[in-house]
């Protein structure tokens, strides 16, 4: 029998199938919808069991460390709770407290290295004057040289303090943003430490200050706490020290600058800091344009201001003698390497020991007096008004100063010599030219290895070879020397030398070669190019000092310093590291040594001599004979000496023409002799020693056993009646032409003045007032016009016979160069 259909509505059922429930079949008596795929309840729990360990399971490893959204938006909110209830909490617990000590600040005591009292550096000077006396147009201009927007603005920056606190707490520098609010809390309230803590404290103050004073109020206490320079807290007290007249008179560009002084007040001091005019005069522009833009000053006006000249700089009595020049070059030393800012010194309170010598400080003094000043005639000798001096010496193992000269008197010649910028370096800048030529290996424009028996042509005028740049240096006299070693032209300072000499080892590398030897890069008029061998750049007689002691040790460059240690109660300033490095070779420096020892032994500078102890040195005289320098150094110790003119009127450059009775000042004579005075004294119970020198293949040999030389001559033997300055060729007498001619008697730009004469005959080189014998020995080839063979002393100059080289006229102490 077979099977029967499945009755209507009945579903075929697989055999291996379980029968569905009987509450889930479908009714008969309903109309069949169409079949939904459902998936069974325990199905889908399953499935959704299984989709979330699937996600765990994506979510190991690395990605478990990735934060959702939910964490991340958490976390956000958290941290700000936190920041708003640490706002809150420092608006509430921070204190507008007391004024600081700043209102009583106390001097800095300054103290010799052997723990005596050197200086103190005066009493605090401040007078504090109501808004209503200041003149508008004053407030404008400090409000357009520190915060345009003061009165518009909220009390703080916090942009600004994000960055300065940043910046300090990374060890990037400090960074100032703040408004003159925070400013006037840091002067008032706080003080000048670069901290997160001061930092957020002032933060809160001036919140607080912003709120519960007005603008006038905090603009009033902000101009009498700020700190000017020349020792003068607030306006009042600036307007006397820089114009001597009260606030009240000043004019708007007298406000500007005082202004102007906020940003970096003993920088920006044109007197003080001469160099510094440059910088002081384009922060004194930004003023006025400020004041401009925000229509305080009509344009008219702003065109026609001129620059007002502030007053003489006015020192405490205390400060007198040579005090004022150390506790002013110890101060900078101390701002410009960020031992502490300008204004936290100031508030004093710190016990400076420093470096300078008692000993030797007092021997510099006597040896500038009893060499020079006291010769000094001004009511007889209108030149020796003018005549002005700078001294520095620095023992080259430790790179510690221990002596400066800076002038006659700090009360009466504040301008310090001894650190100024102003006047040309000279020929002492030609042993940076060799030790360059040293330490690259340089070669002459033939092929020569340049070393101190390498022949050139001396010739006067003659064209330097292997440069774009057209140049053609006159030497001293416009002698001829023809052909010459290194050697004798560095006895004898021959310019056109060193002009080619300075080509074939490159000028940009005998600029890196000074730099490395201690010359700051940022030194004025200094230009790699032809002149600079002839000493055109204008570095002070402290960073001349600095680069002869790095190759009086043996090319090992130590940083100078001033200060022993600074302490304020139990606290000790922590001090910049110094470590030394290796500046050039040693072969270089000891190279470079040997043939200045030849200088003090044969050449311009053996009035060196009567120090009693072997030494190496260059003369220099600068052009139109502003300046005349002699820097030497024995083993031990590294001094410069340099002869400034300078009207005492108008700060103006002077020439030293016919001071002290003299036709020319040069470096080889009074510079020399107060060197040796010095030295002599300062290395007075030590034995002499002799240089350790390590030369380089084919120089010279090491110079002979040193022999004391006799006792300095008189006065009278030492000075003779100076004849008329030397006659030239189409130059009847020396002019004194403006600066930059070129015109004048074949002058170049920027040349050094240089002559050596000398009494008797003199043969390849040495000349002691009589006749001695020396050959100058060329082995091979030319340049740019040097012969080959030997030559034996017979140059003659185009003044007078000359043997060797050397003109005859005057004794080897009156060289001139």
């Amino acid at each position: 029998m077979s099977d029967q259909s499945p009755p209507p509505g009945w579903t075929p059922r697989d055999p291996d199938t379980p029968a569905t429930p009987p509450a889930q079949q479908p009714s008969a008596h309903k109309p069949q919808e169409p079949q939904k795929l459902q998936k069974p309840s325990g199905e889908r729990q399953s499935r959704r069991a299984a989709n979330k360990a699937e996600r765990n399971r994506k979510r190991t490893g690395r990605r478990r460390l990735v934060p959702t959204w939910r964490m991340v938006l958490g976390t956000v909110l958290l941290l700000a709770l936190l920041v708003i209830g640490a706002l809150v909490a420092g608006y509430l617990l921070v204190r507008i407290p007391p004024a600081n000590a700043a209102a009583t600040a106390q001097s800095n005591l300054y103290l010799y290295a052997d723990g005596s009292q050197l200086a103190r550096d005066g009493e605090v000077n401040r007078v504090n004057v109501p808004l209503s006396q200041i003149p508008r147009t004053v407030q404008e201009a400090v409000l357009a040289a520190e915060d345009r927007d003061f009165y518009s603005e909220r009390a703080v920056d916090p942009k600004a303090m994000i960055r300065a606190a940043w910046n300090t707490a990374t060890g990037k520098g400090t960074q100032s943003g703040s408004t003159i609010t925070q400013q006037y809390v840091k002067n008032y309230y706080l003080g000048q430490e670069q901290t997160i803590k001061r930092k957020v404290k002032e933060f809160f103050i001036a919140i607080k200050l912003g709120r519960e004073k007005s603008k006038d109020y905090i603009l009033e206490g902000y101009l009498n706490t700020s700190y000017f320079g020349r020792n003068a807290y607030g306006i009042q007290a600036a307007a006397q020290a820089y114009y001597g007249k009260d606030v009240g008179k000043l004019t708007t560009a007298e406000g500007a600058y005082l202004a102007t002084l906020l940003n970096s007040p003993s920088a920006f001091d044109v007197v003080a800091h001469p160099q510094s005019r440059t910088r002081a005069l384009a922060r004194w522009n930004y003023v006025l344009d400020g004041m401009v833009k925000k229509q305080w000053l009509p344009a008219a006006e702003r065109t026609a201001t001129q620059f007002p000249e502030p007053g003489k700089v006015r020192p405490a009595a205390g400060l007198s003698g040579q005090r004022g020049y150390l506790v002013e070059a110890i101060k900078d030393h101390i701002v410009e390497r960020k031992i502490l800012d300008e204004k936290t010194l100031a508030k004093g309170g710190y016990r400076i020991t420093t470096t300078i010598d008692k000993r030797r400080q007092n021997a510099f003094v006597d040896a500038v007096d009893e060499k020079m000043a006291d010769k000094l005639d001004p009511a007889t000798r209108k030149a020796d008004r003018v005549v002005r001096a700078g001294g520095v010496s620095i023992d080259p193992a430790t790179g510690k100063v221990v002596a400066m000269y800076g002038g006659i008197d700090y009360t009466k010649q504040y301008v310090n010599n001894a650190t100024r910028h102003d006047y040309q370096v000279a020929s002492t800048f030609k042993p940076f030219v060799f030790a360059a030529a040293v330490e690259n290996d340089s070669r002459t424009q033939d092929g020569r290895l340049i070393t101190p028996n390498t022949v050139y042509n001396g010739d006067n005028k003659r064209r330097v070879v292997g440069t774009r740049t057209p140049y053609a240096p006159e030497n001293e006299g416009q002698l001829s020397y023809g052909n010459i070693t290194v050697n004798t032209a560095t006895d004898l300072s021959v310019n056109a030398v060193f002009a080619q000499m300075v080509v074939d080892v490159g000028t940009a590398k005998v600029k890196k070669t000074a730099i490395d030897l201690g010359i700051p890069e940022n030194t004025p008029n200094f230009v790699a190019g032809p002149a600079m061998a002839l000493g055109t750049m204008q570095a002070s007689v402290l960073d001349m000092t600095q680069a002869y002691a790095t190759l009086a040790d043996h090319g090992r460059y130590t940083p100078y310093t001033f200060v022993e240690k600074i302490t304020k109660g139990s606290d000790s300033i922590p001090l910049p590291d110094r470590t030394p490095k290796q500046a050039v070779s040693r072969e270089a420096a000891d190279t470079t040594t040997s043939m200045l020892v030849s200088v003090v032994d044969n050449g311009t500078g053996t009035a060196a001599l009567a120090a009693g102890h072997p030494a190496g040195g260059k003369t220099g005289t600068g052009e139109l004979d502003r300046s005349a320098w002699f820097a030497a150094y024995t083993p031990d110790l590294v001094t410069v000496v340099s002869m400034m003119g300078q009207d005492p009127d108008t700060g103006a450059l002077e020439s030293l023409y016919g001071a002290l009775g003299e036709a020319r000042i040069g470096g080889g004579g009074y510079p020399a002799r107060i060197w040796a005075q010095y030295t002599k004294t300062a290395l007075e119970g030590s034995d002499p020693l002799d240089f350790d020198l390590e030369l380089q293949p084919g120089a010279a040999p090491s110079p002979p056993p040193f022999v004391p030389g006799s006792p300095e001559p008189t006065p009278d033997e030492d000075t003779p009646q100076s004849p008329p300055p030397p006659s030239r060729p189409n130059r009847p007498n020396r002019p004194t032409p403006p600066d930059g001619d070129e015109d004048q008697g074949g002058r170049n730009q920027g040349q050094d003045t240089e002559g050596r004469t000398t009494e008797g005959d003199t043969t390849g080189g040495r000349s002691n007032e009589g006749a001695t014998t020396g050959t100058t020995n060329g082995t091979t080839g030319t340049t740019g016009g040097t012969a080959s063979g030997t030559t034996t002393g017979t140059t003659t100059g185009a003044l007078g016979g000359v043997t060797g080289g050397r003109p005859r006229s005057r004794p080897p102490s009156e060289y001139l160069e």
